[in-house]
C-alpha cells in the first residue's frame, strides 16, 4: 500500500495510461519489433541517468558525463584499433577506469573548492572533448575497422523472432545489463552507509556532516560512480551501434536530465529513486519513439523533450515546497 501512495506508482501509472493511448493512436507502436527497438535505445540512456539520478539526489546537477562517454569510447576503441587488441573484459574496464578518473576531477574540483556543480561539469566537459578531438583525432571509426569482439557483443541478442516476410529481429541482451546495474545502484542506495549519505547530503550538507558522514567520500563516490557508468555506458553504445563517433552524445544531456526528473529526482536534492528514473527513462524514449513513428520533425522532437523537461522541474519543484511547508 505503500508504494501505491510512491510516486513511482504514479509514475507507473502515467507510463501505463500513455502506452495506451500511444497504442490507439498508432497501433504500430504494440509491433514486437518496436518494443524490442524501444528496449534497446532505453539501454544507453538508461545507464547514464543512473550516474546523473545520484548526482542530482546528492544536490548537483552534471552535464559532463556525455564528454566522459566519448573520452571512454573513443580513447578505448581507438587503442584497440591501433595494437590489434580485440578482447572486451580490459577494454570495458579500461573505459570505467577513464570515466571514472575524469569523475574523480569533477569531485575533486567541486569539494575542494566549494563550487557549483553545474558550473564545474560545464567546464570539465568543454576541457575533456576539447582534449579529445585535439590530441586523439576526429575521424570516426567505422564497422570495417571496428574490433570484432565489440561488434559481436553488441549484437548479441536474449532471442531472436522472425517476421512474415523471413527476416528477424531480436531483443537485446544489453537491456540485462542495464537493469543489472540498475537493481545494483537500488541496493547500494537503500541498504548502505555510502548510500543514505549521499540522500543526506543532498537534503543537507551541513546536517549530514554534522552526522558523522565525510561529504568529501560522499563527493567521490558520487562523481566518481557517474563519471564509471558514463564511460561504460560510452563503450557500450560503441559496440552496439558498430561506429566509434568522437563528437557523439552532443545534446544528450538534456534528454537524460529530462529522463532522471520524469522519474521524479529532485532539482534540490534529496529525493530520486532508481526505479523513477528507469520509469522516466522509458517515457522520454517512448514518447521521442512515438513522434517518429507518426513521422513527426526532429525539430519538434526537441520541443517536446524540452516542454517535458519544464514541466517535470515545474511539479517537482511544487512537490518539493508542499514538503517543506
Amino acid at each position: 500500500m505503500r508504494f501505491l501512495r510512491s510516486s513511482d506508482a504514479i509514475i507507473l501509472a502515467i507510463l501505463a495510461v500513455a502506452m495506451i493511448f500511444i497504442g490507439l493512436v498508432n497501433p504500430a507502436f504494440w509491433q514486437m519489433s518496436n518494443l524490442f527497438s524501444l528496449l534497446k535505445e532505453n539501454v544507453v540512456i538508461g545507464i547514464m541517468a543512473l550516474g546523473v539520478l545520484l548526482v542530482m539526489i546528492s544536490g548537483g546537477i552534471d552535464v559532463s558525463f556525455t564528454a566522459f562517454a566519448v573520452a571512454g569510447m573513443y580513447l578505448v576503441v581507438r587503442s584497440m584499433v591501433a595494437l590489434d587488441y580485440n578482447g572486451l573484459v580490459l577494454p570495458f574496464a579500461s573505459a570505467i577506469i577513464i570515466g571514472g578518473l575524469l569523475g574523480l576531477m569533477n569531485a575533486g574540483i567541486i569539494h575542494k573548492f566549494k563550487m557549483i556543480p553545474l558550473i564545474v561539469t560545464l567546464g570539465t566537459a568543454s576541457v575533456v572533448r576539447g582534449l579529445v578531438l585535439g590530441l586523439v583525432g576526429t575521424s570516426n571509426v567505422n564497422i570495417n575497422k571496428m574490433p570484432e569482439a565489440l561488434v559481436n557483443f553488441g549484437k548479441t541478442d536474449l532471442f531472436v523472432l522472425e517476421r512474415a516476410n523471413g527476416s528477424t529481429y531480436g531483443l537485446t541482451a544489453m537491456i540485462v545489463i542495464y537493469l543489472g546495474l540498475a537493481v545494483a545502484l537500488h541496493l547500494v542506495l537503500k541498504h548502505t552507509m555510502i548510500g543514505r549519505s549521499v540522500y543526506a547530503y543532498g537534503a543537507d550538507p551541513e546536517a549530514a556532516k554534522r552526522v558523522g558522514f565525510s561529504t568529501g567520500k560522499t563527493m567521490i563516490f558520487v562523481y566518481v560512480t557517474a563519471g564509471a557508468l558514463a564511460g561504460f555506458a560510452g563503450l557500450l553504445h560503441s559496440s552496439m551501434i558498430w561506429l566509434a563517433n568522437p563528437r557523439d552524445f552532443v545534446g544528450l544531456e538534456l534528454d537524460v536530465i529530462a529522463a532522471v526528473v520524469l522519474g521524479g529526482a529532485s532539482i534540490f536534492g534529496g529525493r530520486g529513486t532508481v526505479l523513477g528514473t528507469v520509469l522516466g527513462v522509458f517515457i522520454l524514449v517512448m514518447i521521442q519513439n512515438s513522434l517518429i513513428l507518426m513521422g513527426i520533425d526532429t525539430t519538434w522532437q526537441r520541443v517536446v523533450v524540452g516542454a517535458m523537461l519544464v514541466a517535470a522541474v515545474t511539479v517537482t519543484a511544487l512537490r518539493d515546497r508542499r514538503a517543506l511547508v
